[in-house]
């Protein structure tokens, strides 16, 4: 048969959504969207008729087959851009998998008040207008100590904010040691070069004294500025200056004293066998004037940038024009307000707080999750299939998201090996599944962490992991 006559047998557009399958389609999805699938499938028909791909032989095979193909792909259309990923990399805050996820319980505090009106911005007392910030100054003062507090989006947010209202036009000295960059080439001197700030750096890269930021203090200074190197450590011959010894130099030049935590965090890390990372209390208690830090790193709330410290410094920032540029919405002030509640309780925050039960998690809990998980995929596999081998290994997983770089914490992990198959094709195949697996490879191995994974999750993997082995196994 000529390709002509082959051309003329793809059905119509207006045929096709009458099948039964596109009349169920066309009840759950926009009618725009099955309509563009249909022409792109039938699209790719023509293509590979012209390319010699079908012939008569197998055109109706194909034809019967384009109802599920055109469902695929309008089902594949309709996802959401931003979408539920399943974190098997073992990094705990996975800066390019939203960081620290929230506890279900949270967000229905988040449903409350998103899907109803709120007192947002009005004193149920008073019956007048409010302060937003009011919601979460009292919880946050209570944690650190602080004698206030307010929350803006972020915290290069929050650092931006401090020294536009501390420091504008005037000198901030800092060690150059601690001139640190974040995640997306963001780096501490164009924080500051926004806030109008002056930098003055001092000291070398390895080593800063106490002296050198005496000797750079005139009557132009405005702040000092201690950043903490969450996201890096500078090791051998090093020197630094203490909270300690900036806290009586502050004292003896009355210069504001402040600290940039980064990823700060509320309770003793090391209690639990991490490294020690100084707490938000420390700094308080040691004197600092004010101190900024993440609420979505290591407190494990919402992308959040947090500011306590003195009262008479925070009340300027309140009446800063930059504040309401950067002002925190009903959404992140719920969260972060039912995330700081759970931190009221030491031992039920830590089964709460999915961060920190994920970081705390004993090797115990972790053979465990592995072993269901290896299980589910065994009895779902055919045993009799060479094309792949699972098994239960010892490995790291990270911190992640700029916390606590030198810290590895022995884990779990469920690796996968492939006989004659793609190791490429499949970790993309699992990534393009419909919940999206996001593993690592590793000497031609597949790893999924049983730290950053779900046991909720775990009939979905096995879902992907089959749908995935039998489509590569289609394509070789």
């Amino acid at each position: 048969m000529e390709k002509r006559n082959l051309f003329s047998l793809i059905p119509k557009v207006d045929e096709i959504l009458k099948e039964p399958l596109m009349t169920r389609l066309l009840d759950k999805l926009p009618r725009v969207i099955v309509v563009d699938s249909i022409r792109e499938e039938i699209q790719l028909l023509r293509e590979d008729i012209k390319n010699d791909f079908i012939t008569e032989k197998n055109i109706d095979k194909r034809i019967e087959k384009l109802p599920s193909l055109i469902e695929k792909r309008a089902n594949k259309k309709n996802r959401f851009k931003l979408r539920k990923v399943i974190n098997g990399t073992g990094v705990v805050i996975h800066t390019n998998l939203g960081r620290s996820p929230i506890d279900e319980e949270i967000m229905k505090n988040v449903f409350e008040i998103s899907s109803n009106y709120s007192n947002l911005e009005f004193d149920l007392e008073s019956g007048k207008r409010g302060s937003r910030y009011s919601h979460l100054e009292k919880i946050l003062s209570d944690i650190t100590g602080a004698e206030a507090a307010m929350v803006v989006n972020n915290n290069a947010a929050a650092v931006m904010l401090v020294l536009s209202t501390l420091a504008k036009e005037k000198e901030v000295i800092v060690s150059r040691g601690e001139l640190i960059e974040i995640g997306g080439s963001f780096r501490v001197p164009e924080v500051m070069e926004q806030s109008g700030a002056i930098l003055v750096d001092v000291g070398t890269t390895n080593k800063t004294h106490i002296w050198d930021y005496e000797k750079a203090i005139n009557e132009e200074t405005g702040v000092f500025l201690k950043v903490h190197t969450s996201n890096y450590r500078i090791l051998g011959f090093t020197s630094s200056v203490s909270i300690e010894e900036l806290y009586e130099l502050k004292n003896k030049y009355n210069i504001p004293l402040v600290e940039d935590l980064g990823s700060g965090v509320l309770i003793d890390l090391s209690k639990y066998g991490l490294e020690y990372e100084p707490t938000v209390q420390d700094s308080i208690k040691k004197g600092v004037d004010i101190v900024t830090f993440s609420g979505d790193k290591l407190l494990g709330g919402p992308q959040a940038g947090i500011i306590v410290g003195k009262r008479e410094y925070i009340d300027e920032m309140k009446k800063n024009p930059l504040t309401r540029a950067i002002r925190v919405d009903k959404f992140t002030i719920s969260a972060l307000e039912a995330t700081l509640k759970l931190y009221l309780d030491e031992e039920g925050m830590k089964k709460k707080v999915p961060t920190i039960n994920m970081l705390t998690l004993s090797q115990e809990e972790l053979e465990n999750k592995a072993n269901i998980l290896k299980e589910k995929l065994k009895c779902n596999i055919n045993i009799n299939d060479k094309n792949i081998d699972i098994e239960i290994v010892d490995d790291y997983s990270e911190v992640g998201g700029g916390s606590l770089p030198l810290e590895k914490l022995p884990t779990k992990c469920i690796c996968i090996s492939l006989k004659d198959l793609s190791v490429s094709k499949f970790e993309k195949s699992l990534r393009n599944f419909k919940t999206p697996i996001i593993t690592r490879v590793y000497k031609d191995k597949i790893y999924i962490d049983m730290r950053t994974i779900k046991e909720s999750d775990f009939d979905t993997i096995v879902e992907g992991v089959l749908e995935t082995l039998n489509e590569v196994k289609g394509v070789l």
